[in-house]
């Protein structure tokens, strides 16, 4: 999530049950800067010792995920992609205390095969300033649409939205989520 490279998708090899805390997250914390309403289509590893094929896919062994090589999660944490809503969300971004070191959660049982993405808790977002909600409205075709109250740019996912709003947009200057009835 720190690089404008094209998405790694991560997914399950094994069943990983709602609750599992993965972490924690290395680096400095940006989930979501490089977020776009498009999945994009880039590479998908799978981590092997000497190669890497098509897919990165992670494991339970002995109560830890870990990849193909048997890395742990502080060495594939990172390339979990973004959730850009909360029908695609497996993980949440939670921390112990403000401030504090930055896990993933499971929020359900993932079942193998299933990609992992993430995205803030609310408490997290609320903490590094994050749009906790968005609304959407609806273009001429009856789409839903998520539309930025600073700059009226149009985003497809709400979670695109948000990043925007925090990372990108000049107009906001910083300012807090304007919800469509103020």
């Amino acid at each position: 999530q720190t690089s404008r490279a094209p998405a790694i998708s991560v997914s399950a090899e094994s069943c990983i049950p709602a609750g599992l805390r993965l972490g924690p997250v290395p680096g400095t914390f940006k989930l979501g800067k490089y977020l776009s309403d498009r999945k994009e289509p880039g590479p998908k590893k799978k981590v092997f010792s000497y190669a890497v094929p098509p897919i990165f896919q992670v494991r339970m062994v002995r109560g830890e995920l870990v990849d193909e090589a048997g890395s742990s999660a502080l060495e594939w944490i990172g390339l979990i992609r973004a959730a850009r809503n909360s029908q695609e969300q497996t993980l949440e971004a939670v921390a112990d205390l403000p401030g504090g070191q930055i896990f993933y959660r499971a929020l359900r049982d993932v079942q193998p095969g299933e990609e992992l993405t993430v995205w803030y808790s609310n408490p997290l977002a609320q903490w590094f300033d994050i749009p906790v909600t968005a609304t959407p409205t609806h273009d001429e075709k009856g789409e839903e649409r998520y539309i930025c109250w600073y700059c009226w740019r149009t985003f497809k996912y709400p979670n695109s939205l948000k990043a925007h709003v925090h990372f990108h947009c000049a107009l906001s200057h910083g300012r807090p989520f304007l919800h469509h009835d103020h």
